[in-house]
Protein backbone atom coordinates (compact mmCIF):
# COMPACT_ATOMS: atom_id res chain seq x y z
CA UNK A 1 0.00 0.00 0.00
CA UNK A 2 2.85 2.40 0.83
CA UNK A 3 4.35 1.91 -2.66
CA UNK A 4 1.04 2.76 -4.29
CA UNK A 5 0.67 5.96 -2.22
CA UNK A 6 4.25 6.97 -3.01
CA UNK A 7 3.69 6.36 -6.74
CA UNK A 8 0.51 8.47 -6.68
CA UNK A 9 2.34 11.28 -4.91
CA UNK A 10 5.14 11.08 -7.44
CA UNK A 11 2.72 11.19 -10.38
CA UNK A 12 0.87 14.09 -8.78
CA UNK A 13 4.14 15.95 -8.22
CA UNK A 14 5.24 15.27 -11.80
CA UNK A 15 1.94 16.64 -13.09
CA UNK A 16 2.24 19.67 -10.78
CA UNK A 17 5.77 20.28 -12.11
CA UNK A 18 4.59 19.95 -15.71
CA UNK A 19 1.89 22.58 -15.12
CA UNK A 20 4.44 24.87 -13.45
CA UNK A 21 6.91 24.42 -16.29
CA UNK A 22 4.29 25.48 -18.84
CA UNK A 23 3.03 28.37 -16.69
CA UNK A 24 6.56 29.67 -16.02
CA UNK A 25 7.19 29.86 -19.77
CA UNK A 26 3.77 31.37 -20.51
CA UNK A 27 4.11 34.19 -17.95
CA UNK A 28 7.43 35.18 -19.53
CA UNK A 29 6.01 34.91 -23.04
CA UNK A 30 2.58 36.49 -22.51
CA UNK A 31 2.66 38.17 -19.10
CA UNK A 32 0.48 37.51 -16.08
CA UNK A 33 -2.68 38.47 -17.94
CA UNK A 34 -1.78 36.02 -20.69
CA UNK A 35 -2.14 33.09 -18.32
CA UNK A 36 -5.44 31.37 -19.03
CA UNK A 37 -5.97 28.25 -16.97
CA UNK A 38 -7.58 26.31 -19.82
CA UNK A 39 -4.68 27.11 -22.13
CA UNK A 40 -2.05 26.25 -19.52
CA UNK A 41 -3.67 22.89 -18.86
CA UNK A 42 -4.05 22.17 -22.56
CA UNK A 43 -0.40 23.04 -23.25
CA UNK A 44 0.55 20.75 -20.35
CA UNK A 45 -1.50 17.96 -21.97
CA UNK A 46 -4.12 17.94 -19.21
CA UNK A 47 -7.80 18.74 -18.84
CA UNK A 48 -8.91 22.04 -17.36
CA UNK A 49 -10.86 20.26 -14.63
CA UNK A 50 -7.69 18.86 -13.07
CA UNK A 51 -6.23 22.27 -12.29
CA UNK A 52 -7.69 22.60 -8.80
CA UNK A 53 -6.21 19.27 -7.73
CA UNK A 54 -2.83 21.03 -7.98
CA UNK A 55 -3.45 24.69 -7.14
CA UNK A 56 -6.07 26.38 -4.94
CA UNK A 57 -6.32 29.38 -7.29
CA UNK A 58 -4.94 31.09 -10.39
CA UNK A 59 -2.93 33.41 -8.11
CA UNK A 60 -1.33 30.42 -6.39
CA UNK A 61 -0.23 29.20 -9.83
CA UNK A 62 1.15 32.64 -10.71
CA UNK A 63 3.15 32.76 -7.47
CA UNK A 64 4.68 29.33 -8.02
CA UNK A 65 5.25 29.98 -11.73
CA UNK A 66 7.11 33.21 -10.90
CA UNK A 67 9.27 31.36 -8.38
CA UNK A 68 9.93 28.52 -10.85
CA UNK A 69 10.82 30.94 -13.66
CA UNK A 70 13.27 32.71 -11.37
CA UNK A 71 14.91 29.49 -10.21
CA UNK A 72 15.15 28.08 -13.73
CA UNK A 73 16.64 31.18 -15.32
CA UNK A 74 18.88 31.73 -12.31
CA UNK A 75 20.34 28.24 -12.68
CA UNK A 76 21.04 28.78 -16.39
CA UNK A 77 22.54 32.20 -15.68
CA UNK A 78 24.87 30.80 -13.03
CA UNK A 79 25.94 27.94 -15.29
CA UNK A 80 26.75 30.30 -18.17
CA UNK A 81 28.51 32.73 -15.83
CA UNK A 82 30.67 29.84 -14.62
CA UNK A 83 31.58 29.00 -18.20
CA UNK A 84 32.54 32.62 -18.90
CA UNK A 85 34.59 32.81 -15.70
CA UNK A 86 36.40 29.62 -16.68
CA UNK A 87 37.50 31.54 -19.80
CA UNK A 88 38.98 34.30 -17.63
CA UNK A 89 36.13 36.79 -17.17
CA UNK A 90 35.59 38.47 -13.82
CA UNK A 91 32.35 37.50 -12.04
CA UNK A 92 30.68 40.83 -12.89
CA UNK A 93 31.75 40.82 -16.54
CA UNK A 94 30.55 37.21 -16.83
CA UNK A 95 27.18 38.17 -15.34
CA UNK A 96 26.66 41.21 -17.57
CA UNK A 97 27.84 39.44 -20.71
CA UNK A 98 25.58 36.47 -20.02
CA UNK A 99 22.50 38.44 -18.95
CA UNK A 100 22.74 40.84 -21.87
CA UNK A 101 23.73 38.28 -24.49
CA UNK A 102 22.29 38.81 -27.96
CA UNK A 103 20.40 35.51 -27.76
CA UNK A 104 18.23 37.02 -25.00
CA UNK A 105 16.47 39.16 -27.59
CA UNK A 106 14.57 36.12 -28.88
CA UNK A 107 14.44 34.20 -25.61
CA UNK A 108 11.58 35.83 -23.70
CA UNK A 109 9.89 32.50 -22.93
CA UNK A 110 12.99 31.17 -21.17
CA UNK A 111 14.54 34.52 -20.21
CA UNK A 112 14.56 36.56 -17.05
CA UNK A 113 11.19 36.76 -15.33
CA UNK A 114 12.04 40.23 -14.00
CA UNK A 115 12.47 41.57 -17.55
CA UNK A 116 9.26 39.90 -18.69
CA UNK A 117 7.02 41.01 -15.84
CA UNK A 118 8.40 44.12 -14.12
CA UNK A 119 5.85 46.49 -15.63
CA UNK A 120 2.94 44.24 -14.59
CA UNK A 121 3.84 43.77 -10.92
CA UNK A 122 2.09 46.89 -9.54
CA UNK A 123 -1.24 45.61 -10.90
CA UNK A 124 -0.99 42.18 -9.27
CA UNK A 125 -2.33 40.90 -5.97
CA UNK A 126 0.00 41.14 -2.98
CA UNK A 127 1.02 37.47 -3.11
CA UNK A 128 1.91 37.56 -6.82
CA UNK A 129 3.67 40.93 -6.48
CA UNK A 130 5.62 39.62 -3.49
CA UNK A 131 6.87 36.64 -5.51
CA UNK A 132 7.95 38.97 -8.31
CA UNK A 133 9.68 41.35 -5.89
CA UNK A 134 11.59 38.42 -4.44
CA UNK A 135 12.94 37.71 -7.94
CA UNK A 136 14.07 41.35 -8.24
CA UNK A 137 15.85 41.14 -4.89
CA UNK A 138 17.47 37.82 -5.85
CA UNK A 139 18.84 39.46 -9.01
CA UNK A 140 20.16 42.42 -6.98
CA UNK A 141 21.82 39.99 -4.56
CA UNK A 142 23.47 38.09 -7.43
CA UNK A 143 24.80 41.33 -8.91
CA UNK A 144 26.02 42.46 -5.48
CA UNK A 145 27.97 39.20 -5.07
CA UNK A 146 29.44 39.59 -8.56
CA UNK A 147 30.67 43.16 -8.18
CA UNK A 148 34.32 43.75 -7.32
CA UNK A 149 35.21 44.11 -3.64
CA UNK A 150 34.59 47.60 -2.33
CA UNK A 151 31.68 48.41 -4.63
CA UNK A 152 29.12 50.73 -3.11
CA UNK A 153 25.80 49.12 -2.06
CA UNK A 154 23.80 51.15 -4.59
CA UNK A 155 25.89 49.90 -7.50
CA UNK A 156 24.06 46.57 -7.56
CA UNK A 157 20.68 48.27 -7.79
CA UNK A 158 21.85 50.58 -10.58
CA UNK A 159 23.41 47.69 -12.49
CA UNK A 160 20.18 45.67 -12.24
CA UNK A 161 18.10 48.65 -13.36
CA UNK A 162 20.38 49.11 -16.36
CA UNK A 163 20.44 45.42 -17.27
CA UNK A 164 16.67 44.92 -16.97
CA UNK A 165 15.83 48.17 -18.75
CA UNK A 166 18.34 47.60 -21.54
CA UNK A 167 16.98 44.12 -22.25
CA UNK A 168 13.35 45.25 -22.10
CA UNK A 169 13.98 48.12 -24.50
CA UNK A 170 16.27 46.12 -26.80
CA UNK A 171 13.44 43.60 -27.30
CA UNK A 172 11.23 46.39 -28.64
CA UNK A 173 13.69 47.25 -31.42
CA UNK A 174 14.62 45.58 -34.70
CA UNK A 175 17.25 42.89 -34.06
CA UNK A 176 20.22 44.94 -35.32
CA UNK A 177 19.32 47.91 -33.14
CA UNK A 178 18.52 45.71 -30.14
CA UNK A 179 21.93 44.06 -30.38
CA UNK A 180 23.57 47.48 -30.49
CA UNK A 181 21.68 48.52 -27.33
CA UNK A 182 22.81 45.37 -25.54
CA UNK A 183 26.42 45.88 -26.64
CA UNK A 184 26.36 49.48 -25.39
CA UNK A 185 24.83 48.45 -22.07
CA UNK A 186 27.39 45.65 -21.59
CA UNK A 187 30.31 47.96 -22.33
CA UNK A 188 28.96 50.75 -20.14
CA UNK A 189 28.26 48.52 -17.13
CA UNK A 190 31.61 46.77 -17.30
CA UNK A 191 33.47 50.05 -17.70
CA UNK A 192 31.55 51.70 -14.88
CA UNK A 193 31.54 48.92 -12.29
CA UNK A 194 34.26 46.43 -13.19
CA UNK A 195 37.17 48.64 -14.22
Amino acid sequence: MMGVMSGATTRKQQTHDRILDVASRVIRRAGYNGVGLANIMKEAGLTHGGFYAHFPSRNALLVEATQRAGRDTGAVLLERMGQAQAKGMSPFSALVTTYLADDQLDNAECGCVVVALASEVPRQTDDVASAARARVMALVALVRRSLPAGAEPGHAQMAVATMVGALQLARTLPAKDGKAWLANARASLIQQYDA
